[in-house]
């Protein structure tokens, strides 16, 4: 186990913990005097993706509990190859000690998909659900949207060591380890002219990406009874289209029993940034109540 402190000087813990015979990485954010918040991550990044809404304040207002999807604790070991089950199930072991406390699941993109999973076959343990940037379906050009992304930073570096400098001084960044930044080998390259692209081995996350879209998401959504915050960003992210299109936002309240739309500025990446993260944080405190 790591501490460390973020920017408020409150406590973080980078943790290592073994369920379901595995070893598991997540972050936790101790404030026992406050709801609990699982934070559930994108597919193609990992547990620090949320340093633009931590810095902009949900440290400070919740208990935080965020788990690292793209591993299982073990960078050579992507949590790609494993089910959504899986996934549940090693979340659900991890909650356990929390499960007498109000909490409140939030899930980006992917992590938006996984929570409408664990909502449906886990309600008992969240109180209430928030998804940015999720719908009910997958959008039938999100492979066509992953092969053509070609970096989470809308920049160009000199060297990959310059690119890993600019993530380490992101807010919240204090956390970096030599771990972490074997993920984003495994996921970027530079190029001559200094930019920074995705490797070949992103066609995983295609593949994932395509069997995900084979689960029955709009049951699942259907089936969430608990008060729902739908996020949708809606700026393009590319292929000029945002990654949840109105038609999905409006298709997915109107599965939700109790459901509120709220849009964000920006994009699917840059709503966790900068000023739209501030309106996003602004929203979970309003939601959290």
């Amino acid at each position: 186990m790591e501490v460390g402190q973020h920017s408020n000087m409150s406590n973080y813990k980078s943790i290592f913990l073994d369920v379901n015979n595995i070893t598991l990485h997540f972050l936790h954010y101790p404030n026992a005097s406050k709801p609990v918040l699982l934070m559930l991550h994108g597919l193609t990044a990992n547990c620090h993706a949320f340093e633009g809404l931590l810095s902009k304040g949900l440290a400070d207002n919740f208990e935080l509990l965020i788990p690292d999807l793209r591993g299982r604790g073990l960078s050579s070991h992507p949590a790609f190859g494993y089910s959504f089950k899986q996934h549940a199930d090693d979340i659900i072991g991890l909650i356990k000690p929390f499960a007498n406390r109000d909490i409140i699941l939030v899930g980006h993109s992917f992590g938006g998909l996984l929570s409408s999973y664990l909502c449906y076959y886990f309600p008992k343990y969240f109180k209430k659900v928030i998804f940015l940037d999720a719908a009910p379906e997958m959008n039938p050009k999100t492979p066509l949207m992953l092969q053509t992304s070609m970096s989470r930073l809308d920049k160009t570096f000199n060297t990959k060591e310059e690119y890993f400098e600019q993530i380490k001084q992101a807010p919240y960044m204090d956390f970096w380890d030599d771990d972490m930044q074997t993920y984003y080998d495994a996921d970027i390259d530079i190029n001559n002219n200094g930019t920074v692209e995705s490797k070949s081995d992103l066609a995983q996350i295609i593949q994932i990406a395509t069997h995900v879209s084979k689960e029955p998401f709009a049951l699942y959504f259907n089936s969430i009874k608990q008060e729902t915050m739908l996020i949708s960003a809606d700026g393009e992210y590319n292929l000029h289209e945002p990654i949840l299109p109105t038609y999905l936002a409006q298709k997915a309240m109107r599965l939700l029993k109790k459901g509120t739309l709220k849009v964000s500025n920006g994009n699917h990446h840059t709503m966790l940034y900068g000023e739209h993260a501030t309106q996003l944080v602004a929203w979970i405190n309003e939601f959290a109540g």
